[in-house]
């Protein structure tokens, strides 16, 4: 990224619009027009015309309280295209990486297993021996962390803040000098988040909500069923992952099909689009929206409480394990909080740089994205890949080798299906 953007700095044509945020899409006749966004700095609400918009705004995972995720990434993009009409493709499957470390949920890396670190439980056993033999703790991401959750929900775990139970990450197999010459980055990180030198002692892990392999549906091209928008990256879904991700295979999302989808959109632009009105009506009506309904209501909700409300609820029952009820809880839940977003206050009432106000805009767009995750979630009955259930715990081919299309209404999530296209290599069994 930091050798894109020195790249991008060379050419005189590109221009930034740094401390921006993206409120909606201005979409028209089925033809994207460009979008709506808050100069942060002046507070002034601009419409961008534009003949092609490419949507790169990344990943969902703050919807979850326990994640790897920073605290701006909130699905806006994915949202945005949601509330435009696009659907969200195979949202319910989220991947989660094995070591989080507890509290903080930063990511320890698989380079610790990879160079020999071993997980063990509070009983000081290297319980990986139970779940995959062969691989130990070399096994796949999702084997590990359902492992890791097996082991804490039959009392082998330690019992950590806030119901954050744990199992240990240990790097002594690793040897000290190895560890200082690999990962220096795991010391510091030990030290300063949770007071302990992984050289001295195992670090608290526990399974952490890392990677959407669902998102915006896009095609092999990176369009989407808007004319003139494409999308590309984790807020994306080609479906390059299927129902899980492989370790480093989020690079081709980023690297390759930004590549793909930049191209076909400046071809799109030179081949084809032209000039056409541009609707100032809908950039007055998203004003109204955002100052007068939002900026200007008197609510009585808080929309930092109804974030954690809603953390609370995506940790506890859209975890790893997932299952009927905790799916049921957890849909009427977020619709009980779309509902009292309707009455939030933003006490910031100032123009200048309203993070109050633009934090109040994510709290809408993960309440959106939220309520799609769970409802295809609920409907898709079986395991497969990321989407772990207890009550289905065989993946059913026969009924749901199928894509989930997720439609925005204003009763909630519309969810119909699309063919999986099967290439060179048929789902197969894993058999360890």
């Amino acid at each position: 990224m930091q050798t894109y953007y020195d790249t991008l700095l060379k050419y005189a044509s590109v221009h930034f619009y740094e401390e921006w945020f993206m409120t909606g899409l201005i979409v028209e006749d089925g033809t994207c027009k460009g979008l709506t966004a808050i100069n942060m700095k002046t507070g002034e609400l601009v419409g961008f015309a534009a003949k092609a918009v490419i949507i790169a705004t990344g990943g969902l995972g703050r919807l979850y309280g326990f994640t790897t995720y920073s605290h701006s990434v909130t699905g806006d993009g994915a949202a945005a295209c949601y509330r435009a009409g696009v659907a969200l493709k195979d949202v319910e499957f989220i991947q989660f990486h094995p070591t989080g470390l507890v509290p903080s949920g930063i990511l320890i890396t698989e380079a610790v297993r990879g160079e020999g670190g071993i997980l063990v439980n509070a009983q000081g056993e290297r319980f990986m021996r139970r779940y995959a033999p062969e691989r130990m703790e070399l096994a796949p991401r999702d084997i590990i962390s359902r492992s890791i959750v097996r082991e804490i929900n039959e009392g082998r775990g330690l019992k950590g803040p806030n119901g954050l139970d744990y199992v240990l990450l240990d790097f002594s197999p690793i040897g000290a000098e190895k560890v200082k010459e690999k990962l220096p980055m795991m010391i510091e990180l030990g030290h300063n988040f949770v007071g302990i030198d992984p050289l001295e002692a195992p670090l608290p892990i526990r399974p952490v909500a890392h990677y959407s392999m669902g998102g915006i549906n896009v095609n092999i091209k990176g369009e989407t069923s808007i004319k003139g928008l494409w999308a590309a990256g984790e807020c994306a879904c080609v479906s390059i992952h299927g129902g899980n991700r492989l370790g480093c295979n989020s690079t081709i999302a980023c690297m390759v099909y930004g590549a793909i989808t930049g191209g076909e959109a400046a071809r799109y632009v030179m081949e084809g689009a032209h000039e056409s009105s541009f609707p100032r009506g809908k950039v007055e009506a998203e004003e109204k929206r955002l100052f007068s309904d939002l900026l200007g209501r008197e609510g009585d909700e808080d929309p930092y409480v109804i974030k954690k409300e809603l953390w609370s609820v995506m940790d506890n029952n859209m975890y790893v394990f997932r299952d009927e009820k905790g799916m049921t809880e957890a849909l009427k839940k977020v619709k009980e909080l779309k509902a009292r977003y309707s009455r939030v206050r933003v006490e910031d009432k100032s123009k200048n740089f309203n993070t109050n106000l633009t934090g109040t805009l994510e709290v809408g767009n993960v309440l959106d994205v939220a309520e799609a995750i769970i409802t295809c979630g609920l409907l898709r009955k079986e395991s497969r890949g990321a989407h772990a259930r207890t009550d289905f715990p065989k993946r059913d081919d026969v009924n749901f080798l199928k894509h989930s299309l997720a439609y925005h209404t204003p009763d909630g999530p519309r969810v119909e299906y699309l063919p999986v296209v099967i290439t060179k290599w048929p789902p197969q069994e894993r058999k360890y």
